[in-house]
Parts: structure tokens; C-alpha cells; sequence
């Protein structure tokens, strides 16, 4: 039974790091680090590191986010269990022009919602003057 959780911290430098918390049945008692594998589109990701956390229960965890993975759109990324296989957390990194049709669509859906807030907000004013 696997009872790891990550959390995550940040994405830094091309490095995205989390917190890992939690124990595995299948480590090994010696306060060994689990086994943590990372994929992209079915890939093993070089480079994890689970490193000891210092004053806090759990590891660090960072993932090298290799440039040749980037591209337009949403990339997705996932953390497991090696040992057991069962899959932890994952994350996404979102770029490229796909995005802007989207951070354009939202700003004017909420600058719509502002001028009927502005509307309702100059009636309510009239009304109780």
C-alpha cells in the first residue's frame, strides 16, 4: 500500500519542485527516499531528484523540465510511484499562441461583466436618490 502525496511548490528555472510526503510500503525502512518516476507522453523525464527535507517530514521534490517538451499548447507531466506504479500528481505547462485566444476571449467576458455591473450599479443609484 502507497500512501504518498506530492504538493507542489513552484515552477522555478525550469525546475518544478513539490513537496512529497507520506510512506510506502514497498521502501525500504531505512529511511531510504521512494522511488518517484516522471513522464512525459509516455517518456521517463532524466534528472528527478527526491531529496531529504531538512526541519520538515517528507522530501523534495524536483523535476528538470527538459526544453525539448515545450511547445505550443498544454503539456502534461506525471508523477508516480515507481515501485508501485500508482500515479501521485501531476502537472501542466501551458504556452504558445493557443493560450492568447483564451486570455482574450476571458478579458472581454469580463469587461461585458463590468459594464453590466457599471449599468446596475448607475440604475441603483438613480433609483435611490
Amino acid at each position: 500500500m502507497t500512501d504518498l502525496n506530492v504538493t507542489q511548490a513552484r515552477l522555478f528555472e525550469g525546475v518544478w519542485e513539490g513537496m512529497l510526503t507520506g510512506v510506502s510500503d514497498d521502501r525500504p525502512p531505512e529511511d531510504a527516499p521512494p522511488s518517484i518516476e516522471v513522464t512525459h507522453r509516455r517518456t521517463t523525464l532524466p534528472g528527478v531528484e527526491v531529496i531529504a527535507s531538512e526541519g520538515r517530514e517528507g522530501w523534495l521534490l524536483r523535476v528538470p523540465v527538459p526544453p525539448q517538451t515545450l511547445s505550443d499548447g498544454v503539456q502534461t507531466y506525471l508523477i508516480r510511484d515507481a515501485q508501485s506504479g500508482r500515479n501521485l500528481a501531476s502537472f501542466a505547462i501551458l504556452a504558445g499562441d493557443v493560450l492568447g485566444d483564451d486570455i482574450r476571449a476571458e478579458v472581454a467576458l469580463l469587461r461585458d461583466e463590468l459594464e453590466l455591473l457599471k449599468r446596475a450599479f448607475r440604475q441603483h443609484c438613480l433609483e435611490t436618490m
